[in-house]
Protein backbone atom coordinates (compact mmCIF):
# COMPACT_ATOMS: atom_id res chain seq x y z
CA UNK A 1 0.00 0.00 0.00
CA UNK A 2 1.45 3.19 -1.36
CA UNK A 3 1.84 6.23 1.00
CA UNK A 4 -0.36 8.35 -1.94
CA UNK A 5 -3.52 6.52 -2.10
CA UNK A 6 -3.50 5.69 1.66
CA UNK A 7 -5.67 8.53 2.24
CA UNK A 8 -7.87 7.51 -0.76
CA UNK A 9 -8.27 3.94 0.13
CA UNK A 10 -9.32 4.99 3.85
CA UNK A 11 -11.72 6.90 2.83
CA UNK A 12 -13.03 4.31 0.50
CA UNK A 13 -13.28 1.93 3.17
CA UNK A 14 -14.81 4.43 5.11
CA UNK A 15 -17.18 4.95 2.85
CA UNK A 16 -17.93 1.46 2.48
CA UNK A 17 -18.85 0.71 5.95
CA UNK A 18 -20.11 3.72 7.17
CA UNK A 19 -22.74 4.96 4.37
CA UNK A 20 -24.40 2.01 3.26
CA UNK A 21 -27.67 1.16 5.95
CA UNK A 22 -27.70 4.27 7.89
CA UNK A 23 -31.73 4.03 7.19
CA UNK A 24 -32.16 0.89 8.05
CA UNK A 25 -33.89 1.40 11.10
CA UNK A 26 -35.56 4.19 13.19
CA UNK A 27 -33.56 6.94 15.47
CA UNK A 28 -33.28 6.00 18.87
CA UNK A 29 -34.80 8.23 21.36
CA UNK A 30 -33.68 10.25 23.00
CA UNK A 31 -30.64 11.89 21.45
CA UNK A 32 -30.90 10.74 18.02
CA UNK A 33 -34.60 11.75 17.44
CA UNK A 34 -34.29 14.98 19.49
CA UNK A 35 -31.18 16.03 17.30
CA UNK A 36 -33.04 15.19 14.05
CA UNK A 37 -36.18 16.86 15.21
CA UNK A 38 -34.56 19.85 15.73
CA UNK A 39 -32.62 19.78 12.17
CA UNK A 40 -36.17 19.10 10.52
CA UNK A 41 -37.85 22.22 12.75
CA UNK A 42 -35.32 24.40 11.59
CA UNK A 43 -35.78 23.46 7.95
CA UNK A 44 -39.72 23.98 8.61
CA UNK A 45 -39.33 27.27 10.36
CA UNK A 46 -36.51 28.91 8.60
CA UNK A 47 -34.80 29.58 11.67
CA UNK A 48 -31.00 28.69 11.63
CA UNK A 49 -30.03 30.82 14.48
CA UNK A 50 -32.29 29.19 17.47
CA UNK A 51 -32.62 25.72 18.52
CA UNK A 52 -36.23 24.33 18.71
CA UNK A 53 -37.90 21.33 19.41
CA UNK A 54 -41.81 20.84 19.37
CA UNK A 55 -41.35 24.43 18.00
CA UNK A 56 -40.25 25.84 21.62
CA UNK A 57 -36.73 26.89 22.62
CA UNK A 58 -34.15 24.19 23.35
CA UNK A 59 -31.16 25.64 25.45
CA UNK A 60 -29.18 22.68 25.46
CA UNK A 61 -27.39 22.84 22.16
CA UNK A 62 -25.77 25.38 19.95
CA UNK A 63 -26.60 25.06 16.03
CA UNK A 64 -23.75 23.32 14.04
CA UNK A 65 -24.12 20.36 13.98
CA UNK A 66 -28.24 20.17 13.37
CA UNK A 67 -27.26 22.89 10.32
CA UNK A 68 -25.33 19.74 9.15
CA UNK A 69 -28.00 17.66 9.85
CA UNK A 70 -30.27 20.20 7.92
CA UNK A 71 -28.49 20.01 5.02
CA UNK A 72 -28.52 16.35 4.97
CA UNK A 73 -31.93 16.65 5.14
CA UNK A 74 -31.95 19.15 1.94
CA UNK A 75 -29.96 16.35 0.40
CA UNK A 76 -31.88 12.84 1.11
CA UNK A 77 -35.28 14.36 3.05
CA UNK A 78 -36.11 13.97 6.31
CA UNK A 79 -35.36 10.42 7.63
CA UNK A 80 -32.80 8.51 9.46
CA UNK A 81 -30.14 8.08 6.60
CA UNK A 82 -30.11 12.18 6.31
CA UNK A 83 -29.67 12.23 10.14
CA UNK A 84 -27.22 9.82 10.45
CA UNK A 85 -25.25 10.87 7.36
CA UNK A 86 -23.25 13.67 8.56
CA UNK A 87 -21.00 11.48 11.01
CA UNK A 88 -20.58 8.85 8.14
CA UNK A 89 -18.82 11.56 6.23
CA UNK A 90 -17.39 12.61 9.57
CA UNK A 91 -15.84 9.19 10.03
CA UNK A 92 -14.18 9.12 6.26
CA UNK A 93 -12.54 12.53 6.84
CA UNK A 94 -11.28 11.56 10.58
CA UNK A 95 -9.62 8.20 9.88
CA UNK A 96 -7.62 10.37 6.32
CA UNK A 97 -6.82 13.24 9.47
CA UNK A 98 -5.47 10.12 11.78
CA UNK A 99 -3.41 8.62 9.27
CA UNK A 100 -2.14 12.02 8.16
CA UNK A 101 -1.41 13.16 12.03
CA UNK A 102 0.31 9.99 12.37
CA UNK A 103 2.57 10.27 9.24
CA UNK A 104 3.45 13.27 10.13
CA UNK A 105 4.23 12.84 13.78
CA UNK A 106 6.00 9.40 13.49
CA UNK A 107 5.85 7.18 10.19
CA UNK A 108 3.28 6.22 7.17
CA UNK A 109 2.93 2.91 9.04
CA UNK A 110 2.15 4.54 12.28
CA UNK A 111 -0.30 6.81 10.27
CA UNK A 112 -2.47 3.37 9.18
CA UNK A 113 -1.28 2.19 12.49
CA UNK A 114 -3.88 4.47 14.09
CA UNK A 115 -6.18 4.84 11.24
CA UNK A 116 -7.11 1.23 11.21
CA UNK A 117 -7.11 1.01 15.49
CA UNK A 118 -10.30 3.60 15.84
CA UNK A 119 -12.07 1.59 12.66
CA UNK A 120 -11.67 -1.61 14.01
CA UNK A 121 -12.76 -0.42 17.93
CA UNK A 122 -16.24 -0.78 18.98
CA UNK A 123 -18.41 2.48 19.88
CA UNK A 124 -15.60 4.64 17.72
CA UNK A 125 -16.98 2.39 14.61
CA UNK A 126 -20.62 2.44 15.78
CA UNK A 127 -20.63 5.95 16.67
CA UNK A 128 -19.78 7.21 13.23
CA UNK A 129 -22.98 4.86 12.05
CA UNK A 130 -25.50 7.22 14.28
CA UNK A 131 -27.38 10.64 14.74
CA UNK A 132 -25.56 12.18 17.84
CA UNK A 133 -23.61 15.27 17.91
CA UNK A 134 -20.30 13.53 19.67
CA UNK A 135 -18.43 12.44 16.71
CA UNK A 136 -18.09 15.84 14.98
CA UNK A 137 -17.65 17.52 18.41
CA UNK A 138 -14.52 15.14 19.13
CA UNK A 139 -12.72 15.55 15.75
CA UNK A 140 -13.41 19.33 16.17
CA UNK A 141 -11.83 19.42 19.92
CA UNK A 142 -8.92 17.03 19.34
CA UNK A 143 -8.01 18.82 15.80
CA UNK A 144 -8.20 22.14 18.31
CA UNK A 145 -5.65 20.60 20.77
CA UNK A 146 -3.59 18.75 17.97
CA UNK A 147 -2.67 22.19 16.32
CA UNK A 148 -2.52 24.10 19.68
CA UNK A 149 0.40 21.05 20.04
CA UNK A 150 2.02 22.47 16.61
CA UNK A 151 1.69 25.79 18.07
CA UNK A 152 4.11 24.98 20.89
CA UNK A 153 6.22 23.32 19.31
CA UNK A 154 6.81 25.61 16.24
CA UNK A 155 8.38 27.98 19.43
CA UNK A 156 10.44 25.36 20.81
CA UNK A 157 14.30 24.86 19.69
CA UNK A 158 13.81 21.52 21.20
CA UNK A 159 11.66 20.20 19.11
CA UNK A 160 12.78 18.45 15.96
CA UNK A 161 9.48 18.52 13.60
CA UNK A 162 9.72 20.07 10.44
CA UNK A 163 6.70 22.85 10.95
CA UNK A 164 6.21 25.01 7.40
CA UNK A 165 3.29 27.33 9.66
CA UNK A 166 4.10 30.26 11.84
CA UNK A 167 2.74 29.20 15.21
CA UNK A 168 0.70 31.96 15.18
CA UNK A 169 -0.69 30.18 12.22
CA UNK A 170 -1.13 27.10 14.47
CA UNK A 171 -2.41 28.91 17.37
CA UNK A 172 -5.77 30.75 15.14
CA UNK A 173 -6.23 27.46 13.96
CA UNK A 174 -6.57 25.63 17.03
CA UNK A 175 -9.10 28.64 18.33
CA UNK A 176 -10.77 27.72 15.20
CA UNK A 177 -11.31 24.39 15.87
CA UNK A 178 -12.12 24.63 19.33
CA UNK A 179 -14.51 27.35 18.24
CA UNK A 180 -16.52 24.87 16.08
CA UNK A 181 -16.75 22.67 18.80
CA UNK A 182 -18.58 25.30 21.11
CA UNK A 183 -20.74 25.86 18.15
CA UNK A 184 -21.50 21.96 18.34
CA UNK A 185 -21.77 21.33 21.62
CA UNK A 186 -21.01 24.40 24.33
CA UNK A 187 -18.19 25.76 26.03
CA UNK A 188 -16.95 22.12 27.10
CA UNK A 189 -15.36 21.91 23.96
CA UNK A 190 -12.87 24.64 25.27
CA UNK A 191 -12.96 23.48 28.95
CA UNK A 192 -11.33 20.34 28.18
CA UNK A 193 -8.39 21.32 25.84
CA UNK A 194 -7.47 24.33 28.67
CA UNK A 195 -7.88 21.40 31.35
CA UNK A 196 -5.21 19.39 29.13
CA UNK A 197 -2.60 22.50 28.23
CA UNK A 198 -2.74 23.34 31.98
CA UNK A 199 -1.72 19.38 33.34
CA UNK A 200 0.49 19.56 30.54
CA UNK A 201 1.70 22.96 32.09
CA UNK A 202 1.89 21.52 35.75
CA UNK A 203 3.68 18.39 34.18
CA UNK A 204 6.26 20.19 32.95
CA UNK A 205 7.37 21.66 36.20
CA UNK A 206 5.35 25.26 35.71
CA UNK A 207 7.35 25.63 32.38
CA UNK A 208 6.09 28.48 29.73
CA UNK A 209 5.60 26.38 26.65
CA UNK A 210 3.13 29.03 25.61
CA UNK A 211 3.21 32.34 25.94
CA UNK A 212 0.12 34.83 27.14
CA UNK A 213 -0.52 36.59 24.16
CA UNK A 214 -0.54 32.52 22.03
CA UNK A 215 -2.82 31.80 24.61
CA UNK A 216 -5.12 35.09 24.30
CA UNK A 217 -5.30 34.63 20.52
CA UNK A 218 -5.86 31.18 21.05
CA UNK A 219 -8.68 31.77 22.97
CA UNK A 220 -10.39 34.97 21.79
CA UNK A 221 -10.58 33.00 18.10
CA UNK A 222 -12.41 30.44 19.89
CA UNK A 223 -14.44 32.57 21.32
CA UNK A 224 -15.35 34.70 18.52
CA UNK A 225 -16.07 32.04 16.57
CA UNK A 226 -19.02 31.10 19.19
CA UNK A 227 -19.92 34.81 19.76
CA UNK A 228 -20.65 34.78 16.07
CA UNK A 229 -23.54 32.66 16.71
CA UNK A 230 -24.33 34.54 19.98
CA UNK A 231 -24.23 37.70 17.97
CA UNK A 232 -26.39 36.84 15.17
CA UNK A 233 -29.20 35.04 17.64
CA UNK A 234 -29.11 38.54 19.82
CA UNK A 235 -29.14 40.54 16.53
CA UNK A 236 -32.14 38.13 15.34
CA UNK A 237 -34.31 37.44 18.84
CA UNK A 238 -32.42 39.34 21.72
CA UNK A 239 -30.89 37.68 24.33
CA UNK A 240 -33.00 35.60 26.16
CA UNK A 241 -32.13 32.35 24.15
CA UNK A 242 -28.18 32.48 24.60
CA UNK A 243 -28.42 33.75 28.43
CA UNK A 244 -30.07 30.14 29.11
CA UNK A 245 -28.23 28.75 26.92
CA UNK A 246 -24.97 30.00 28.95
CA UNK A 247 -27.04 28.56 32.36
CA UNK A 248 -27.77 25.14 31.11
CA UNK A 249 -24.32 24.74 29.64
CA UNK A 250 -23.11 24.98 33.14
CA UNK A 251 -25.77 23.57 35.10
CA UNK A 252 -25.12 20.45 33.03
CA UNK A 253 -21.83 19.74 35.97
CA UNK A 254 -23.68 20.07 39.08
CA UNK A 255 -26.84 17.48 38.35
CA UNK A 256 -27.33 14.08 36.52
CA UNK A 257 -29.68 14.27 33.54
CA UNK A 258 -32.83 12.44 34.26
CA UNK A 259 -32.25 8.60 34.49
CA UNK A 260 -28.37 8.98 33.82
CA UNK A 261 -27.07 8.37 36.44
CA UNK A 262 -24.51 5.90 37.25
CA UNK A 263 -22.12 4.52 39.69
CA UNK A 264 -18.18 6.12 39.56
CA UNK A 265 -16.49 3.70 37.69
CA UNK A 266 -18.87 3.76 35.06
CA UNK A 267 -16.40 5.92 32.47
CA UNK A 268 -14.11 2.88 32.62
CA UNK A 269 -16.19 -0.05 32.81
CA UNK A 270 -17.30 1.54 28.72
CA UNK A 271 -13.82 2.23 27.78
CA UNK A 272 -11.93 -0.80 28.36
CA UNK A 273 -15.23 -2.71 27.14
CA UNK A 274 -16.34 -0.66 24.48
CA UNK A 275 -13.20 0.28 22.96
CA UNK A 276 -12.05 -3.52 22.16
CA UNK A 277 -9.95 -4.84 20.64
CA UNK A 278 -8.00 -1.05 20.82
CA UNK A 279 -8.37 -0.79 24.77
CA UNK A 280 -6.50 -3.94 25.32
CA UNK A 281 -3.01 -2.99 24.12
CA UNK A 282 -3.82 0.76 25.53
CA UNK A 283 -3.51 -1.23 28.86
CA UNK A 284 -0.24 -2.48 27.88
CA UNK A 285 0.74 1.14 26.67
CA UNK A 286 0.36 2.25 30.78
CA UNK A 287 3.17 0.05 31.91
CA UNK A 288 7.08 0.63 30.46
CA UNK A 289 7.71 0.36 26.77
CA UNK A 290 11.22 0.71 24.99
CA UNK A 291 11.28 3.23 23.18
CA UNK A 292 14.08 5.49 21.10
CA UNK A 293 11.62 8.28 19.99
CA UNK A 294 12.59 11.88 19.05
CA UNK A 295 11.74 14.88 21.20
CA UNK A 296 8.11 15.67 19.77
CA UNK A 297 7.19 11.92 19.13
CA UNK A 298 7.42 11.74 23.57
CA UNK A 299 5.87 15.04 23.33
CA UNK A 300 2.94 14.27 21.94
CA UNK A 301 2.74 11.07 23.40
CA UNK A 302 2.63 12.96 26.92
CA UNK A 303 -0.30 14.54 25.33
CA UNK A 304 -2.44 11.92 24.50
CA UNK A 305 -1.85 10.57 28.15
CA UNK A 306 -3.29 13.77 30.12
CA UNK A 307 -6.28 14.29 27.15
CA UNK A 308 -7.51 10.48 28.32
CA UNK A 309 -7.28 11.11 31.86
CA UNK A 310 -8.51 14.60 31.42
CA UNK A 311 -11.40 13.72 29.84
CA UNK A 312 -11.83 10.37 31.93
CA UNK A 313 -11.54 11.85 34.89
CA UNK A 314 -13.76 14.83 33.87
CA UNK A 315 -16.76 13.14 33.16
CA UNK A 316 -16.26 10.39 36.02
CA UNK A 317 -16.60 13.35 38.67
CA UNK A 318 -19.96 14.89 36.49
CA UNK A 319 -22.77 13.26 37.75
CA UNK A 320 -24.24 12.43 34.61
CA UNK A 321 -23.21 9.16 33.33
CA UNK A 322 -24.04 8.77 29.46
CA UNK A 323 -21.66 6.58 27.21
CA UNK A 324 -20.79 8.89 24.73
CA UNK A 325 -19.72 11.70 27.59
CA UNK A 326 -16.22 9.86 27.34
CA UNK A 327 -15.94 9.79 23.74
CA UNK A 328 -13.15 11.75 23.37
CA UNK A 329 -10.86 9.34 24.83
CA UNK A 330 -11.37 7.19 21.96
CA UNK A 331 -8.59 9.28 19.95
CA UNK A 332 -6.01 9.13 22.88
CA UNK A 333 -6.68 5.58 23.65
CA UNK A 334 -6.19 4.27 19.76
CA UNK A 335 -3.04 6.45 19.63
CA UNK A 336 -1.34 4.81 22.28
CA UNK A 337 -2.79 1.29 20.95
CA UNK A 338 -1.20 1.98 17.62
CA UNK A 339 2.42 2.59 19.76
CA UNK A 340 1.81 -0.56 21.08
CA UNK A 341 1.09 -2.39 18.16
CA UNK A 342 4.16 -0.88 16.51
CA UNK A 343 6.29 -1.69 19.37
CA UNK A 344 4.88 -5.36 18.95
CA UNK A 345 5.75 -5.60 15.08
CA UNK A 346 9.16 -4.00 15.94
CA UNK A 347 9.79 -6.88 17.97
CA UNK A 348 10.50 -4.52 20.88
CA UNK A 349 7.39 -5.71 23.02
CA UNK A 350 5.91 -9.62 23.18
CA UNK A 351 2.26 -10.40 22.31
CA UNK A 352 2.38 -11.29 25.81
CA UNK A 353 0.33 -14.14 27.35
CA UNK A 354 -2.20 -11.23 29.58
CA UNK A 355 -2.72 -9.79 26.12
CA UNK A 356 -3.95 -12.71 24.81
CA UNK A 357 -6.24 -13.10 28.26
CA UNK A 358 -7.44 -9.34 28.01
CA UNK A 359 -8.72 -10.32 24.26
CA UNK A 360 -10.14 -13.38 25.14
CA UNK A 361 -11.84 -12.07 28.24
CA UNK A 362 -13.29 -8.92 26.32
CA UNK A 363 -14.21 -10.61 23.47
CA UNK A 364 -16.02 -12.81 24.88
CA UNK A 365 -18.69 -11.03 26.26
CA UNK A 366 -19.12 -9.86 22.88
CA UNK A 367 -19.26 -13.50 21.67
CA UNK A 368 -21.40 -14.52 24.28
CA UNK A 369 -23.70 -11.92 23.75
CA UNK A 370 -23.68 -12.79 19.90
CA UNK A 371 -24.67 -16.35 20.90
CA UNK A 372 -27.36 -15.44 23.54
CA UNK A 373 -29.19 -12.80 22.06
CA UNK A 374 -30.62 -14.77 18.99
CA UNK A 375 -31.85 -17.73 21.15
CA UNK A 376 -33.47 -15.20 23.72
CA UNK A 377 -35.06 -13.67 21.18
CA UNK A 378 -36.81 -17.00 20.15
CA UNK A 379 -37.57 -17.57 23.91
CA UNK A 380 -38.85 -14.36 25.69
CA UNK A 381 -40.29 -16.62 28.09
CA UNK A 382 -36.47 -16.92 29.33
CA UNK A 383 -35.95 -13.14 30.25
CA UNK A 384 -39.08 -12.40 31.60
CA UNK A 385 -38.26 -13.44 34.91
CA UNK A 386 -35.24 -11.69 34.78
CA UNK A 387 -37.32 -8.27 34.81
CA UNK A 388 -39.76 -7.28 37.87
CA UNK A 389 -41.17 -4.92 34.76
CA UNK A 390 -44.69 -4.72 33.64
CA UNK A 391 -43.85 -2.39 30.64
CA UNK A 392 -40.62 -4.93 29.76
CA UNK A 393 -42.73 -7.90 29.65
CA UNK A 394 -44.92 -5.99 27.71
CA UNK A 395 -41.98 -5.60 25.03
CA UNK A 396 -41.12 -8.46 25.18
CA UNK A 397 -44.26 -9.80 23.65
CA UNK A 398 -43.37 -7.60 19.91
CA UNK A 399 -43.40 -10.07 16.74
CA UNK A 400 -39.97 -10.15 15.75
CA UNK A 401 -38.33 -12.79 13.79
CA UNK A 402 -35.09 -14.36 14.86
CA UNK A 403 -34.06 -17.24 12.59
CA UNK A 404 -30.96 -18.40 14.52
CA UNK A 405 -28.33 -17.04 12.16
CA UNK A 406 -28.02 -13.93 14.10
CA UNK A 407 -25.26 -16.04 15.62
CA UNK A 408 -23.09 -15.50 12.54
CA UNK A 409 -21.29 -12.23 13.77
CA UNK A 410 -20.39 -13.89 17.24
CA UNK A 411 -18.76 -16.83 15.23
CA UNK A 412 -16.96 -13.94 13.03
CA UNK A 413 -15.64 -12.76 16.15
CA UNK A 414 -14.57 -15.97 17.83
CA UNK A 415 -12.81 -16.98 14.39
CA UNK A 416 -11.43 -13.36 14.04
CA UNK A 417 -9.93 -13.67 17.57
CA UNK A 418 -8.36 -16.77 17.16
CA UNK A 419 -6.89 -16.33 13.80
CA UNK A 420 -5.35 -13.20 15.05
CA UNK A 421 -3.70 -14.82 18.12
CA UNK A 422 -2.32 -17.52 15.91
CA UNK A 423 -0.65 -15.01 13.45
CA UNK A 424 0.70 -12.97 16.46
CA UNK A 425 1.74 -16.47 18.04
CA UNK A 426 3.76 -17.21 14.75
CA UNK A 427 5.18 -13.48 14.30
CA UNK A 428 2.85 -13.16 11.52
CA UNK A 429 2.39 -9.55 13.11
CA UNK A 430 1.14 -7.62 10.38
CA UNK A 431 -1.57 -10.05 9.22
CA UNK A 432 -3.03 -10.01 12.82
CA UNK A 433 -3.21 -6.95 12.94
CA UNK A 434 -5.22 -6.62 9.77
CA UNK A 435 -7.05 -9.61 10.95
CA UNK A 436 -8.03 -8.05 14.39
CA UNK A 437 -9.14 -4.69 13.71
CA UNK A 438 -9.99 -5.19 10.29
CA UNK A 439 -11.97 -8.47 11.58
CA UNK A 440 -13.71 -6.50 14.30
CA UNK A 441 -15.01 -3.66 12.11
CA UNK A 442 -16.53 -6.25 10.29
CA UNK A 443 -18.29 -7.57 13.08
CA UNK A 444 -19.66 -4.61 14.36
CA UNK A 445 -21.22 -3.77 10.73
CA UNK A 446 -22.39 -7.24 10.59
CA UNK A 447 -23.70 -7.07 14.82
CA UNK A 448 -25.65 -3.95 13.58
CA UNK A 449 -27.75 -5.44 10.89
CA UNK A 450 -28.45 -8.37 12.66
CA UNK A 451 -29.42 -7.23 16.07
CA UNK A 452 -30.05 -3.26 15.90
CA UNK A 453 -33.45 -3.28 14.28
CA UNK A 454 -34.17 -6.11 16.24
CA UNK A 455 -34.09 -4.88 19.89
CA UNK A 456 -35.67 -1.33 18.50
CA UNK A 457 -38.81 -3.72 17.53
CA UNK A 458 -38.92 -4.26 20.86
CA UNK A 459 -37.59 -0.70 22.85
CA UNK A 460 -39.82 1.33 20.80
CA UNK A 461 -41.43 0.56 17.64
CA UNK A 462 -44.90 0.17 18.41
CA UNK A 463 -45.00 3.46 19.12
CA UNK A 464 -42.98 4.87 16.80
CA UNK A 465 -45.27 2.73 13.88
CA UNK A 466 -47.99 4.71 15.81
CA UNK A 467 -46.52 7.98 15.40
CA UNK A 468 -46.01 7.23 11.74
CA UNK A 469 -49.65 6.43 10.95
CA UNK A 470 -50.55 9.65 12.31
CA UNK A 471 -48.27 12.00 9.43
CA UNK A 472 -51.06 14.22 7.15
CA UNK A 473 -53.30 14.01 10.03
CA UNK A 474 -54.37 17.67 12.04
CA UNK A 475 -53.76 16.59 15.05
CA UNK A 476 -51.84 16.82 18.43
CA UNK A 477 -49.73 13.63 19.46
CA UNK A 478 -47.75 14.00 22.76
CA UNK A 479 -46.48 10.99 25.84
CA UNK A 480 -47.55 11.39 29.41
CA UNK A 481 -45.23 10.58 32.03
CA UNK A 482 -42.00 9.46 30.01
CA UNK A 483 -39.63 11.51 27.63
CA UNK A 484 -39.70 11.62 24.27
CA UNK A 485 -38.99 13.19 21.01
CA UNK A 486 -40.35 10.42 18.52
CA UNK A 487 -43.95 11.67 18.83
CA UNK A 488 -43.08 14.67 16.91
CA UNK A 489 -40.63 13.89 14.96
CA UNK A 490 -42.62 10.75 13.34
CA UNK A 491 -45.81 12.68 13.22
CA UNK A 492 -44.28 14.64 11.11
CA UNK A 493 -45.62 17.48 13.04
CA UNK A 494 -46.91 20.42 11.46
CA UNK A 495 -45.86 24.52 12.08
CA UNK A 496 -48.57 25.28 14.87
CA UNK A 497 -50.78 27.94 14.61
CA UNK A 498 -52.38 27.76 18.31
CA UNK A 499 -49.96 28.96 21.38
CA UNK A 500 -50.89 26.19 23.64
CA UNK A 501 -49.55 23.45 21.24
CA UNK A 502 -46.82 22.32 23.56
CA UNK A 503 -49.28 23.17 26.76
CA UNK A 504 -49.51 19.58 28.39
CA UNK A 505 -52.05 20.50 30.49
CA UNK A 506 -54.30 22.18 27.55
CA UNK A 507 -53.82 19.17 25.73
CA UNK A 508 -55.06 16.49 28.68
CA UNK A 509 -57.74 19.23 29.65
CA UNK A 510 -58.24 22.11 28.07
CA UNK A 511 -60.66 23.54 25.25
CA UNK A 512 -58.75 22.10 22.47
CA UNK A 513 -59.09 22.78 18.88
CA UNK A 514 -58.05 18.98 17.56
CA UNK A 515 -57.90 15.80 18.18
CA UNK A 516 -55.23 14.94 21.26
CA UNK A 517 -53.29 11.53 20.66
CA UNK A 518 -51.86 10.75 24.51
CA UNK A 519 -49.60 7.71 24.43
CA UNK A 520 -48.93 5.75 27.90
CA UNK A 521 -46.42 3.26 29.29
CA UNK A 522 -47.80 0.49 30.91
CA UNK A 523 -48.99 0.12 33.98
CA UNK A 524 -49.29 4.06 34.18
CA UNK A 525 -52.47 3.55 32.02
CA UNK A 526 -54.21 2.61 34.81
CA UNK A 527 -53.72 5.80 36.65
CA UNK A 528 -53.99 7.62 33.28
CA UNK A 529 -57.61 6.25 32.84
CA UNK A 530 -58.32 7.24 36.29
CA UNK A 531 -57.20 10.77 35.88
CA UNK A 532 -58.71 11.63 31.97
CA UNK A 533 -61.76 9.33 31.85
CA UNK A 534 -62.64 11.64 28.81
CA UNK A 535 -59.70 9.72 26.51
CA UNK A 536 -60.90 6.86 25.05
CA UNK A 537 -58.61 3.93 24.58
CA UNK A 538 -57.42 3.21 20.67
CA UNK A 539 -55.74 0.46 21.43
CA UNK A 540 -52.55 -0.93 22.87
CA UNK A 541 -49.74 -2.94 21.42
CA UNK A 542 -46.19 -4.27 23.10
CA UNK A 543 -46.34 -1.75 26.32
CA UNK A 544 -47.62 1.15 25.10
CA UNK A 545 -51.18 2.06 24.95
CA UNK A 546 -52.55 4.65 22.68
CA UNK A 547 -55.55 7.46 23.37
CA UNK A 548 -58.29 9.71 21.83
CA UNK A 549 -59.39 12.42 22.62
CA UNK A 550 -61.75 14.77 19.94
CA UNK A 551 -62.34 18.69 20.88
CA UNK A 552 -65.75 19.01 22.42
Amino acid sequence: MKGNYTPLLLALMAAIFFLPFLGGVHLFDWDEINFAEISREMMMTGEYTQVTVNFIPFWEKPPLFFWTQALSMKLFGVGEYAARFPNAVCGMVTLVLLYDIGKKIRCHRFGILWAICYFGSVLPFLYFKSGIIDPVFNLFVFLGLYFFILGCWKRDPIMDIPLKRSHWTYFLTAGVFVGLGMLAKGQVAYLIPVLVIGVYWIWGRLRMFVSIPQFIVFTLVAILIMLSWYGAETLKNGPAFVVEFTKYQYSLFSAPSAGHSGFPGYHFVVILVGCFPASVFFVRSLYHTPTDEKAHQRDFARWMKILFWVVLILFTVVRSKIVHYSSLCYFPLTFLAAHVVEQILQGKISFAGWLKWGMWGIGSVYILACLLIPFAGMHPEWLTPLFDDAFAHENLKATVRWTGLEVLPGIWLLAVIALSIRQFNRQQQWPAFYTLFVGVGIFVFAALIAYVGRIEAYSQRAAIEFYESRKGEDCYVDTWRFRSYAQFFYSDKALPSNASHSDKKWLLTGDIDKTVYMVVRIPKDTAFQHEFPHFAEVYRKNGFVFYRRHPG
